[in-house]
């Protein structure tokens, strides 16, 4: 035990024995040799404590020496190894640049055709994602994905694989070929059903033209068909000689095109209810005109009927009904009396043969001032689009710029043939205003003639 312990046990043992001292010295002298022998034994079992302590400590200590050393030896083996797999790792990575070089100078250009083969599998990859063939050879997309995304020189089997696969595209896009496929019809239903393709331009089942979906490797009944169906419908029934068809020269781009373009009566629903309103007074101005003109065509048919047999006067048309106030042996004295009655009967016809021609003149007016109203509405929708939605997305102003063309559109369509319609109906009633008074006239003038004779 060193000194500095002992000196540090011993002020210990002071501080212990200092109140059992003061405790005694009121106990009197017989108790001291007990206070003797109780210090004896707590510093005989500090002491027991005290060596034990130590041997443990020394212990402790020789243990984590031993373990030092063992590390000490186990890093001096890892660093040893360390040193060995540097070295070869160097000797690898030296002998990695030589074969690299051996590798460049045997494969001269080959690289360079590695990095043109796998171009061309991309492009034709990108080329042959939408084709309708895929689904007739499902596999090939995959290989020509393999062959792009290879990190290796192509194989002389890859490259014939390649020009397999290119080989295979060029016949089919030449050939009508009969394959199953899934097909969804209109209600979204999924089978399997024989498919008839022309190439990669056009696909058939039954009447029906198809739409090619690569993502899910299908096809879909096309809603809008082109053309006539028996066309269809005749090519894909078996056959010995040549039948005629519509094909999309564009692989489907037309034929997915047309599905977006809307009916005509699709269009009409893009006006709205200023559309329909347009039209309805459309109608009407077309009744009113067919009506006028089919009336004004039998009046007329009767008035030409009566002009070739002025001594028959007949009341059911307008010239009759108008020579018929002279009577049949008018005076002479009373002619100025007969111009004016023959005057007040033509004007008692002239509504007759002019009516409704003013209201179908308005609606011909009405139309395009409808159609502007619908043009205005349609802004106003397509900035309220922009106001709530911004011009990210222009599906989202489609509606109010469809609206205010459509209306403009219907406007015009229905004023310019109702502008004709009422000229055809005003020439048409004005001719026959014009035949009354021609013929009036004509008979004043022959009575003039006959009185001037019996004057003589």
């Amino acid at each position: 035990m060193s000194a500095a312990t002992r000196r540090w046990i011993g002020a210990g043992l002071l501080a212990l024995i200092a109140p059992l001292c003061f405790a005694q010295a009121d106990t009197g002298p017989d108790s001291l040799d007990e206070l003797l022998r109780s210090i004896r034994e707590v510093r005989s079992a500090e002491q027991q404590a005290m060596r034990e302590r130590e041997q443990r400590f020394i212990a402790e200590r020789d243990q984590r020496q031993q373990t030092l050393r063992e590390a000490e030896q186990a890093l001096a083996e890892v660093q040893a190894q360390t040193d060995r797999l540097q070295a070869e790792f160097e000797r690898l990575e030296s002998e990695l640049g030589e074969a690299q070089a051996q590798l460049d100078e045997r494969s001269g250009n080959l690289g360079e055709l590695f990095g043109v083969v796998r171009q061309m599998a991309a492009d034709t990859r990108g080329q042959w994602r939408d084709s309708l063939l895929n689904a007739r050879f499902p596999q090939r997309t995959e290989g020509l994905q393999q062959l792009e995304q290879s990190r290796s020189i192509p194989t002389v089997e890859e490259l014939e694989q390649f020009w397999y696969i290119l080989q295979q595209d060029m016949t089919a896009s030449g050939q009508v070929s009969r394959f199953t496929a899934a097909v969804a019809g209109r209600d979204g239903q999924q089978q399997t059903l024989p498919v008839v393709a022309v190439g990669p331009f056009v696909a058939l089942q039954g009447d029906d033209y198809l739409l090619y979906e690569p993502d899910a490797n299908r096809f879909m009944v096309a809603a809008r068909q082109p053309g006539d169906g028996n066309l269809a419908e005749d090519f894909v029934e078996p056959r010995d000689e040549l039948a005629d068809l519509w094909v999309d020269p564009t692989r489907g781009n037309v034929l997915a095109q047309q599905q977006l373009t809307p009916s005509l009566l699709e269009r009409v629903r893009q006006g709205g209810l200023v559309g329909y309103v347009i039209l309805g007074l459309g109608l009407l101005g077309l009744l009113l005109a067919i009506g006028r003109l089919i009336w004004l065509q039998r009046v007329s048919r009767r008035v030409d009927r009566q002009a070739d047999d002025l001594g028959d006067l007949r009341t059911d048309n307008p010239l009759g009904r108008v020579l018929g106030v002279i009577g049949d042996r008018p005076r002479l004295e009373e002619i100025d009396t007969l111009e004016l009655k023959l005057d007040e009967a033509i004007l008692r016809e002239t509504p007759r043969l002019e009516r409704w021609q003013g209201l179908i003149k308005l609606l011909a007016a009405v139309a395009p001032l409808l159609g502007l109203l619908g043009t205005v509405t349609g802004m106003i929708a397509t900035f309220q689009a922009i106001t709530l939605y911004g011009t990210g997305d222009p599906k989202m102003m489609a509606g109010g710029i469809s609206q205010a063309l459509v209306t403009t559109v219907l406007g015009l369509v229905v004023a310019i043939p109702l502008l004709f319609l009422h000229s055809l109906v005003a020439a048409r009633s004005k001719a026959l205003v014009q035949l009354l008074e021609q013929q009036s006239a004509g008979l004043i003038a022959l009575h003039l003639g006959n009185g001037e004779r019996r004057g003589d």
